[in-house]
């Protein structure tokens, strides 16, 4: 069985430069091309261990300078020994569960890489093979790639995945919510096992660990801040508004002027869309991305979102991992996500690099629950904007606990307050049997001669009854 050693966090980082690091002369000249001087929490605990060949779980929030907490470690071990892969193969295989994510990593490598002669190149789904085929051709020293696109091409002979020597899984949490599963169980079996693993995450729930204790040989674990903690820039807020009046609500903040750049989360892409839609009725410049956009279309929108003058970007969730763009001032939840974790990656799209950003959320009454959920992952309340509906004579408190399946404090008790049975399944069968029997006999007649006197089935049975034929409301799944 695997061990994992553990670096705990702590509340303050020793004062350190890149160069204390122990990276080398390349690696630095590029990050002061890049404009970095100063290394982050995670880069000063990571990059170390990586450096002597540890196999690494990193569990820190988004913006936090992840990639290049890998990726300048990877490039000096391969710089070092000065091996060219062959053709169809790769050294370090980065393994990513978004073509945005993975077009990020792919730039991150070409920039850290420019000066020790790295080369790189990025495989994902969604565009033609071709191109991607052929930047394999010759074989590189990095690929960065989608589980999917991946498994596709090995199985046609186009990428071998015999000759890695070092494994990256990024976004662990977030490959294993896609299903993506199988597909990396699949991959990691026709690598060699003489390889050095790293295992990057958010948030490691036990799934993550499992995963871990297969494919990683005792792994040092590396944490820069508590699981599920939002990152200390984000400033988090909850309006509650009822979901009839959200959109007017979101047009009355993005026509204020602190808000500059600013993501829109959806929970779906039929509700992205129609955002866009409403938005662009209003008078508001807006651009949505989702998993049946384009490529093109993508790409165009996240250029749009960089300029000077950012249209709002509407997301789903899958479509916004791998969003990093500076200077994001603004997150807002237009619906609560149902996992819990997924609040935890929206928000880390703001208040990156050390900037400040705000998360808003809008909450109605089916939310609550989700709200809940939420905040019992945080450990703490968000910060509330507006007083929830009802709130002052306990209807609220009630309605929640309906929402969430829980019997409402004090129903079902008599006035002296002991529990209430309630008619007994017996009596309730009795009543709809004699209403049944009821209408036959007022059909046929009995067959008596005299028909039996029925009485009506109470209130609540038939309330009861009314409602279990209501079509039940089907559950659309987060994309």
């Amino acid at each position: 069985m695997n061990t994992t050693a553990s670096l705990t966090p702590t509340t303050e980082t020793p004062a350190t430069t890149f160069a204390d690091l122990g990276l080398s002369a390349h690696l630095l000249e590029a990050l002061a091309a890049e404009g970095y001087s100063v290394p982050t929490p995670i880069q000063i605990r990571a990059v170390p261990p990586l450096l002597a060949g540890r196999d690494l779980i990193g569990c820190a929030q988004t913006g936090t300078g992840k990639t290049a907490a890998f990726a300048l470690p990877l490039i000096q071990r391969m710089r070092a020994d000065n091996q060219r892969a062959a053709a169809r193969r790769c050294r370090a295989l980065v393994l990513a569960p978004t073509r945005e994510l993975a077009g990020q990593i792919h730039q991150g490598f070409l920039a850290y890489g420019r000066f020790a002669g790295i080369t790189a190149a990025v495989i994902y789904g969604g565009v033609s093979q071709r191109p991607q085929a052929a930047a394999m051709q010759r074989g590189v020293d990095v690929l960065i790639a989608t589980p999917g696109r991946l498994v596709d091409l090995v199985g046609q002979r186009l990428v071998d995945l015999r000759s890695v020597e070092y494994l990256v899984l990024d976004e662990a949490d977030r490959m294993l919510d896609m299903g993506f599963i199988h597909a990396i169980r699949r991959i990691v079996a026709m690598l060699p096992t003489d390889r050095q693993t790293l295992l990057f995450s958010a948030t490691v729930p036990a799934e993550v660990r499992e995963l871990a204790q297969d494919f990683l040989r005792n792994p040092l674990e590396v944490k820069t801040a508590a699981q599920a903690t939002p990152a200390e820039t984000v400033t988090p807020s909850v309006w509650f508004v009822p979901k009839r009046d959200k959109k007017a609500k979101l047009v009355e903040l993005l026509r204020d002027k602190a808000m500059g750049r600013v993501i829109v989360f959806t929970r779906t892409k039929h509700g992205a869309d129609k955002l866009h839609r409403d938005l662009d009725k209003a008078g508001i410049a807006a651009a949505a991305i989702h998993g049946n956009k384009s490529q093109n279309h993508r790409e165009r929108a996240l250029a749009a979102f960089k300029s000077p003058r950012p249209p709002v970007l509407i997301a789903t969730d899958i479509a916004a991992r791998g969003i990093d763009v500076d200077h994001v001032s603004h997150v807002v939840n237009y619906e609560l996500p149902h996992e819990p974790e997924t609040y935890i990656h929206r928000i880390g799209r703001t208040g990156r690099a050390g900037q400040t950003g705000e998360a808003v959320s809008f909450c109605d009454h089916e939310e609550r629950p989700r709200l809940a959920a939420i905040e019992r992952l945080l450990r703490r309340q968000i910060p509330q904007l507006n007083v929830p509906p009802h709130a002052a004579d306990g209807g609220e408190e009630r309605s929640i606990e309906a929402a969430a399946g829980r019997r409402p404090s004090g129903a079902g008790r008599s006035r002296s307050g002991q529990p209430s049975r309630g008619p007994s399944r017996q009596q309730g069968s009795g009543q709809r049997g004699g209403q049944r029997s009821g209408q036959r006999s007022g059909q046929r007649g009995s067959p008596r001669g005299a028909p039996r006197e029925v009485s009506a089935p109470a209130p609540a049975a038939v309330a009861t009854t009314a409602a279990s034929k209501l079509p039940r409301k089907k559950h659309r799944r987060a994309l």
